[in-house]
């Protein structure tokens, strides 16, 4: 256990989203995902800013999602260089001085010195940090009783868009891809404060030896003990580290950065049917994954489960867990790129996520889909 001074996170507050096209994001999160648009960046942020914003909420999830207006402002800089991607995440703490005082005695890269906002409500007090997560900075936000979610926000009347129909609860993880991840793991640790909480590593080259092809990778969860916050971060694994999928996730994303942001719900089953529905596309799980789980299950010490196999092989929702009555279930949203088919949306994409008493990543998950997978090839090849 870390004797560090904690920064005092209290937790995620939200993650700040770069696009080229804030119609076609709106439109995703209202109708596709259900979230709630709360308000958007008044003429005076939107003119110092230069950049139009729209706040979306589920729960306890926030995404402000920013477009250009002219250049030179964060989201025109951070997409020069990018796709659309997650370029800011904001963390509410308990105390702003504090934070600074901490973040600056560890080596932390503060971009500027706090900035104090008022409203009829209260006070807000806010800086920024630059990270290695690529372009990514930290944004430590304190608040005193302010009513805005943040400042030049025009809050809506009323919210608009989606009732959270699908039950969204919060952000249960951030993931990031690095193509080198020691750094910003080491940085985690001295600079944050953060403790290591989970590690894995797997290649498809374990189950088919002496094979051409392969992907796999390393991945290491940090977290912040304090808040409770987790940040599952992955690099390539050799051989074949070119065609890891983490290495093709830079390559796309032109630089290390965040891959995916994780949605806990209390129910999965009804979530993931009723965004099938809504026509919202997953990343889709081979048919021999399913034939394998309850052998897979037994393995592991979960045994049986609540769900029925078969509505989970319909939906496509993975399982994993560690022991009896301790598992997750969890599933994949495609990436913007492919939804959208343009790549200028970039890598980034949904993970939702239910947890039955297991505080795991799915480690079983990497290496039940990549037996699947190889499975189903060698399948493939024999009847061809």
């Amino acid at each position: 256990m870390s004797t560090r001074e904690p920064l005092g996170i209290i937790k995620l507050g939200a993650l700040v989203y770069y696009v080229h096209d804030l119609a076609r994001v709106r439109s995703f999160m209202l109708d596709k995902l259900d979230f709630a648009e709360v308000g958007v960046s008044g003429p005076e942020l939107t003119a110092r800013g230069k950049q139009q914003s729209a706040l979306f909420q589920a729960g306890d999830a926030t995404f402000l999602v920013c477009a250009p207006v002219g250049e030179g402002g964060r989201a025109w800089r951070y997409l020069r260089k990018h796709p659309e991607g997650v370029g800011t995440l904001v963390f509410e703490v308990e105390d702003i001085e504090r934070a600074f005082r901490l973040l600056d005695e560890r080596g932390g890269t503060l971009i500027a010195d706090i900035e104090r906002f008022t409203d009829d409500g209260g006070s807000l007090a806010m800086f920024s940090i630059t990270t290695p997560f690529g372009d990514t900075t930290f944004r430590f936000v304190e608040r005193r009783g302010f009513r805005s979610v943040f400042p030049g926000l025009v809050p809506h009347p009323a919210a608009t868009g989606g009732r959270n129909v699908f039950g969204f609860q919060r952000f249960d993880h951030v993931t990031s891809n690095f193509q080198t991840m020691t750094p910003a793991l080491l940085w985690m640790e001295h600079v944050m404060g953060m403790e290591r909480f989970w590690t894995v590593q797997f290649h498809t080259n374990d189950v088919a030896a002496n094979t051409e092809v392969g992907s796999g990778l390393k991945s290491v969860v940090m977290y912040e003990p304090h808040s409770g916050v987790k940040f599952a971060n992955n690099e390539p694994f050799r051989p074949f580290f070119k065609a890891s999928q983490i290495n093709i996730f830079a390559e796309d994303q032109r630089g290390d950065g965040v891959q995916h942001a994780a949605l806990a719900v209390p129910d999965i089953v009804p979530a993931v049917r009723g965004l099938r529905d809504r026509g919202v596309a997953f990343m889709p799980t081979p048919g021999p994954y399913f034939d394998m789980l309850p052998q897979r299950l037994q393995r592991l010490g979960v045994g049986t489960i609540d769900e029925d196999i078969a509505t989970l092989r319909q939906l496509e929702i993975l399982v994993d867990g560690e022991a009896k009555g301790q598992y997750l279930l969890q599933i994949f949203l495609k990436e913007a790129a492919d939804r959208y088919r343009d790549p200028a949306a970039g890598p980034f994409f949904f993970e939702i996520i239910q947890r039955k008493g297991s505080q795991g990543f799915g480690a079983g998950n990497f290496r039940a889909l990549f037996e699947s997978i190889e499975r189903q090839q060698r399948l493939d090849r024999r009847i061809s």
